[in-house]
C-alpha cells in the first residue's frame, strides 16, 4: 500500500515516514500544501494523512480541491487543533477520518489500515487479512497458507501479497503494482515486479498468481471464476 503524508513539522514527518515503512506502507511527503495537493492529484495513492496547518495552502483548502476534482482518494486529517467546528469543516470538505495532536502512532497505523480496508470493502480481525484461503498478519508480516504453513515476507512481498489479496481475480499490470508497491525514492523498474512474484509463487504455489500476457497478474481466488481472457 502506498501512502501520502502531507506535514510540515519535519521531525514528526520524519519520524512518521520511517516508523509506517517498517509497517510495510510505501510513503511519499510532502511539506507544503501545493506540494501535497500536486503528488495527490499525480499518484494512485490508497491513503493520505493530510496535515490542515500547511505552509502556502492550507489542508483544508487542499482537501477541498481534491474533492472538487474528483479526488476521493480516502484523508485522514491530522492536526493540533481540537475546536470541534474544525472538525466539522474538515469533514464537510470531505476527510474521512480525523486525528488530533498529540497521538500515538498506534492509533494512526490502525486509521489507517481501517480506512484502506472500508475502501476496498475487506474484513479484518486482529490485524489479520483473510482471503482466498491466506491469513496475513499485517502486525508480524507473516502468511499462512490453508495447510498451516508460516511463511516469513521481505517488506517488497509483504506489500505486494497485500495488495493482491485486497484484489482478488482482478487483472493487475506491472506498472499498477509497481505504483503502489514502492514509493517515489525507490528504483520503480516493473521488472523487479517479476521477481517478488516468482518469490510469493515458491512459498505460495504456482497456481496462486496467474500470469495473463500482455495483460499482468491475477491473484487466483478458488472461490470465484476467473476473469475471461
Amino acid at each position: 500500500m502506498r501512502l501520502l503524508l502531507v506535514e510540515d513539522d519535519a521531525e514528526l514527518s520524519a519520524n512518521l515516514q520511517q516508523r509506517l515503512k517498517r509497517e510495510g506502507f510505501a510513503i511519499d511527503v510532502a511539506s507544503n500544501g501545493v506540494d501535497g495537493e500536486f503528488m495527490g492529484d499525480e499518484e494512485p495513492y490508497d491513503a493520505i494523512i493530510l496535515d490542515l496547518g500547511l505552509p502556502q495552502r492550507s489542508g483544508l483548502e487542499v482537501l477541498q480541491h481534491w474533492r472538487q476534482r474528483g479526488n476521493r482518494v480516502p484523508v485522514i486529517i491530522l492536526t493540533a487543533r481540537d475546536a470541534w467546528h474544525e472538525r466539522v469543516d474538515g469533514f464537510k470538505a470531505g476527510a474521512d477520518d480525523y486525528l488530533g495532536k498529540p497521538f500515538h502512532f498506534e492509533e494512526l497505523l490502525v486509521r489507517v489500515q481501517a480506512l484502506i480496508r472500508r475502501n476496498h470493502q475487506v474484513s479484518v480481525q486482529n490485524q489479520v487479512l483473510d482471503c482466498c484461503g491466506l491469513q496475513l498478519d499485517e502486525e508480524h508480516q507473516q502468511v499462512t497458507t490453508p495447510e498451516g504453513d508460516v511463511f516469513d515476507l521481505t517488506g517488497t512481498e509483504f506489500r505486494l501479497l497485500r495488495y493482491f489479496m485486497l484484489h482478488p481475480g482482478k487483472i493487475l499490470t506491472k506498472s499498477r503494482l509497481t505504483e503502489h508497491v514502492y514509493d517515489n525514492d525507490s528504483d520503480r523498474d516493473s521488472n523487479v515486479i517479476e521477481v517478488y512474484v516468482r518469490h510469493l509463487r515458491r512459498k505460495l504455489g504456482e497456481w496462486r498468481i496467474q500470469t495473463r500476457r500482455g495483460q499482468g497478474y491475477i491473484f487466483i481466488d478458488p472461490a470465484k471464476p476467473e476473469p475471461p481472457v
